[in-house]
């Protein structure tokens, strides 16, 4: 069965991706704000929320970059083992977001006054920082080159998906400069932890949309005589 056709319980596999890509990009909307609406100390139930929220945001990523896999997978297997780098680069950002995560919650469940984690919880700056930057910088460049390489789209989402992760990897460095949650470029940062990070998210839904919109279309970039411009 191709890839055009494949459904799992009446939902078509392209259809899976777009929308968990969808869902993704929506609470991962929802959440940034969260992180400064508050002035100073935010109250426990701030924190909790967003945590939460992350929760669920991470496991339709999951969806997303498993579904996104196997999309490549059958579109082209040579491509395979460039579509399981992004799917590990995905995973490995999920896990240690979870850990970061963990590490944050607890902090302000076993605080007997509100604290901000942000700060407190330092076991946490790498992993949402840098160590975030430079996962989401691989899943950015091998699922960009794949899906075109595979001929599953068109070129921009592979262009569009080098700059973003560009962008990422000139934040890794942010780690040499402090602690300090009211600059934009730091280790555990504004614009490290949260603005930066939501970048990806919306390439996910142009991809997911993108994924709807050409259902049949080959769009190809790669060498003649390949699997994909064989089925052109």
């Amino acid at each position: 069965m191709s890839y055009t056709t494949l459904r799992i319980d009446g939902l078509s596999l392209r259809g899976f991706t777009a929308v968990t890509g969808a869902a993704f990009t929506f609470l991962q909307v929802i959440e940034v704000p969260l992180y400064f609406v508050h002035d100073g100390v935010p109250p426990d139930s701030n924190v909790l929320t967003r945590i939460m929220l992350s929760l669920v945001v991470l496991v339709l990523l999951l969806g997303f970059a498993t579904g996104l896999r196997e999309l490549i997978r059958q579109a082209e297997p040579a491509c395979g083992w460039v579509a399981d780098l992004a799917y590990g680069a995905a995973l490995a950002y999920i896990v240690v977001t979870f850990v970061a995560h963990s590490q944050q919650a607890g902090e302000v469940i076993a605080a007997e006054a509100p604290v901000d984690p942000t700060i407190t919880a330092a076991g946490s700056y790498l992993l949402y920082g840098s160590i975030g930057r430079i996962l989401t910088a691989v899943f950015l460049t091998a699922a960009g080159y794949a899906v075109v390489r595979s001929g599953l789209l068109s070129r921009w989402v592979a262009r569009s998906a080098y700059v973003i992760a560009l962008i990422n990897i000139a934040f890794v460095p942010s780690l040499y400069f402090g602690n300090d949650t009211g600059q934009f470029f730091s280790a555990n940062g504004w614009g490290t932890t949260a603005t930066i990070a939501s970048l990806y998210a919306y390439w996910v839904l142009s991809v997911g949309i993108a994924l709807l919109r050409h259902r049949k279309a080959r769009h190809y970039a790669g060498q003649p005589g390949s699997t994909s411009e064989n089925r052109r």
